[in-house]
């Protein structure tokens, strides 16, 4: 049940993180390179939130096998979100 309640947690992160992002019209490379506008964050909100609703159904269920696969699925778009922007500049040269 750990990492049922570790997603949980995590989803919610994810989406009060991503919807602060979408309040901002974002820096120069997450909104005019990596084109991560205002409604991209408000979709990994959105996914964030669903996230949690699911975690919470494995969680009364009792499901901790769905938990698990569950984080694992989280985990790969979590890191897709983060890596969306994140990167930040680079020399284009190298």
């Amino acid at each position: 049940m750990i990492w049922t309640w570790i997603g949980l947690l995590l989803a919610l992160a994810l989406a009060a993180a991503a919807w602060r992002r979408s309040l901002g019209s974002g820096g120069f490379y997450d909104h005019d390179v990596y084109a991560m506008r205002p409604a991209t964050h408000r979709r990994y909100a959105i996914a964030g939130l669903a996230f949690a609703i699911y975690f919470a159904a494995a969680l009364v269920f009792g499901q901790e096998t769905a938990g698990i696969a569950g984080l694992a699925l989280y985990a790969l778009v979590a890191v897709i979100y983060a890596t969306s922007f994140l990167r930040g500049a680079s020399d284009l040269d190298e």
